[in-house]
């Protein structure tokens, strides 16, 4: 068997186009032909869910990441947006981190290497 290769998640939510268009909006998403959204290649299937609740019980479960060039403007152009911060934009040694909560209660992380950890990688 080949190497399988991870190209998507699915979110199961209550509302999913309110959270299509957060992630669509905040992220610059492309949609495809399904209402699928593009993030840079990694697909983010968004879909109406009876086996789940309006917001997650445990957003620490699963944390969606963003690897971000420039962590100030992405954080500029969400508060844009009102979203709701869990953590502002910290440096933390390794690069600059900020979580915020998407509309289902699920944690979304912005994170910045700085060059030196991949210096070091």
């Amino acid at each position: 068997m080949d190497r399988p290769v991870l190209n998507s998640m699915l979110l199961g939510s209550t509302d999913p186009d309110r959270l299509k268009t957060w992630y669509r909006d905040g992220f610059h998403a492309e949609t495809d032909g399904y209402g699928n959204l593009n993030l840079g290649g990694f697909g983010l299937v968004i879909e109406k869910r009876d086996d789940v609740a309006g917001r997650t019980a445990e957003p620490g479960r699963v944390v969606i990441n963003f690897a971000i060039d420039d962590i100030q403007a992405a954080a500029a152009h969400l508060r844009t947006l009102d979203v709701e911060w869990l953590v502002e934009p910290e440096d933390r040694g390794v690069g600059w981190f900020a979580t915020m909560i998407d509309p289902d209660g699920n944690y979304v992380q912005l994170i910045q290497m700085k060059p030196e950890y991949y210096a070091n990688a």
